[in-house]
């Protein structure tokens, strides 16, 4: 990673570790999208859009196919469905852990930015759990 990065790779970057952190460590596609983000903002600006306006055309860039996180779903099943087992201190470990071992499960269904508002998130969290449910006790560790 560069000393230096601009505003838009910090927050895609900052976005990454808190809900992909799979992906925190992938320069390349930090760098890309950073990069395409600002030059959405220029553009924005240059067409004579506000800069709120700028700001939302290159979050649409930053953020484009990522809104949905495994990662997160994992955190708050654990935190929901394990709490007896997992504490919440434990929980992100536990499911940075998880996410390979799950990753069938995921491949099922096509993830998009609003798939949490669709019927078929409520079929997958109920299948991440019992998925999560049936893995080793040292699965959760």
């Amino acid at each position: 990673m560069p000393q230096e990065l601009s505003y838009f790779r910090l927050s895609y970057l900052s976005f990454l570790r808190d809900s992909h952190p799979n992906l925190a460590n992938d320069t390349k596609l930090i760098a890309s999208r950073g990069d395409a983000a600002a030059e959405a903002y220029s553009a924005a600006i240059k067409n004579g859009q506000s800069h709120d306006q700028a700001a939302e055309a290159a979050n649409e860039v930053l953020y484009a196919g990522l809104l949905f996180s495994p990662y997160r779903t994992i955190v708050k099943i654990l935190l929901n469905e394990f709490e007896k087992e997992v504490t919440p201190t434990l929980a992100e470990g536990a499911a940075i852990g998880l996410l390979p071992e799950l990753k069938d499960v995921f491949s099922k269904y096509e993830l998009s930015d609003n798939f949490d508002t669709t019927p078929e998130y409520d079929q997958l969290y109920t299948e991440l759990t019992g998925a999560i449910q049936i893995l080793p006790e040292d699965g959760l560790q």
